[in-house]
């Protein structure tokens, strides 16, 4: 079995969302072991280091990932994977069952996936993603310029692009006056791929190339 992912933009908001992950991993979240990755955080200006991580990390957040009831919670931290052997940390991302990615900025996780040997490991990976925002979009091709804020060394707005969609999240977010669904059909136009525009209570599931959108809320897809 490959690696699935729940694409999410606001993390397991509802039972849609919820009961996607249930069919994803293949058994109860409850016998289910989980690593939590919240390096994006830190590259994001509003965020960084300090309580945004704490709050993702300890399940205090209002966006739902580690508090789920999972059999095991772990720390993956990607900044620290390059000093460290691979056998000490390799074994533990194989075995787990689901990998829980912070939101924060796309480019700066996309930089230390690949720095970690993270991004060379997924396609080999039995176990799911599950992202939220930025852990979601790093799988997709682009971010679009909207969404750049910390600098990539290679100049653009290129991540992953495991899967073949990029990703407007927060989709008329209350707080977030410039995600409404006219500002996300401009970016949309300037990348010249599929993309969606998901609000907070959706989510994109991709297991065995099908990819089905599980929403109790409203979004939208831009074809190519």
């Amino acid at each position: 079995m490959a690696m699935r992912f729940l694409l999410t933009s606001a993390g397991v908001k509802n039972d849609s969302i919820r009961n996607a992950l249930v069919e994803l991993l293949g058994k109860p979240i409850a016998e289910s072991t989980a690593l939590c990755i919240p390096t994006a955080q830190y590259g994001h200006p509003s965020v960084g280091p300090g309580a945004g991580p704490w709050r993702f990390i300890s399940g205090n957040s209002d966006l739902p990932m580690v508090e789920l009831g999972w059999k095991s919670m772990g720390v993956l931290e990607l900044t620290a994977l390059p000093s460290i052997d691979a056998e000490r940390w390799v074994p533990k991302v194989r075995e787990t069952d689901a990998l829980l990615v912070a939101g924060g900025d796309a480019l700066y996780l996309c930089h230390w996936m690949r720095q970690s040997g993270l991004a060379d490991m997924l396609p080999s990976l039995d176990s799911v993603w599950v992202g939220l925002s930025a852990g979601s979009m790093v799988v997709t091709p682009r971010i679009g310029a909207d969404f750049v804020e910390w600098q990539s060394p290679t100049g653009d707005d290129r991540t992953l692009g495991i899967v073949d969609f990029s990703i407007f999240p927060h989709l008329d977010h209350p707080k977030l006056p410039e995600n409404s669904m006219a500002d996300a059909e401009r970016w949309a136009a300037d990348l010249g791929a599929p993309a969606y525009a998901i609000d907070d209570e959706t989510a994109i599931k991709v297991a065995d190339g099908a990819v089905d959108v599980v929403t109790e809320g409203h979004w939208k897809l831009f074809p190519r």
